[in-house]
């Protein structure tokens, strides 16, 4: 019996605000060429453009926070992971910031806030942690079935599996 490996790919871009349009953009290409079902990749697309857009906008660990247009912001680097394996997509993104996401309910007004609200919507499950190999931050990600669960009785939140959050 022959195993399928994994496929598997990276990118690193520049934490600044066009890394979510090329992030978008890399995913769906990539996808794509590796045969993922469209409604799979809009998907994929939409967590990797909440996850990145979390990566570029949220304050660095000990920094306070500086428009994302000012002279004084520092560019610094995060990484978009892709992969398809086990009946799944998985996106991960790194970035240099340790502090979690938090899951929470935005105020209706509220104009942001609801990055982390859409992932559990959309994922099987996600999730937090540090980063690996002395790099500092975290590592957020989620994971999408590769096919649509089957709704026997019509009720789709019936059988869809919830997010576990970590």
């Amino acid at each position: 019996m022959s195993e399928v490996l994994p496929l598997r790919d990276r990118i690193t871009l520049a934490d600044t605000p066009n890394a979510v349009g090329l992030a978008r953009l890399h995913t769906t290409r990539l996808l794509s060429s590796w045969g993922v079902p469209a409604g799979v990749v809009e998907t994929a697309r939409l967590l990797v453009s909440e996850l990145t857009t979390n990566a570029v906008q949220h304050p660095k660990e000990g920094l306070p926070p500086v428009s994302l247009f000012s002279a004084e912001r520092t560019v610094q680097t995060l990484e978009l992971s892709l992969e398809v394996a086990r009946g799944a997509v998985r996106v991960a993104v790194w970035d240099r910031d340790a502090t979690p996401p938090v899951l929470k309910a935005p105020e209706s007004e509220a104009t942001s806030g609801r990055g982390i609200l859409i992932i559990e919507s959309l994922s099987r499950d996600w999730g937090c942690y540090p980063a690996r190999g002395g790099l500092p931050g975290k590592v957020v990600w989620a994971e999408i079935d590769l096919a649509p669960p089957s709704h026997v009785d019509g009720n789709e939140d019936s059988e869809r599996p919830r997010a576990v959050r970590r």
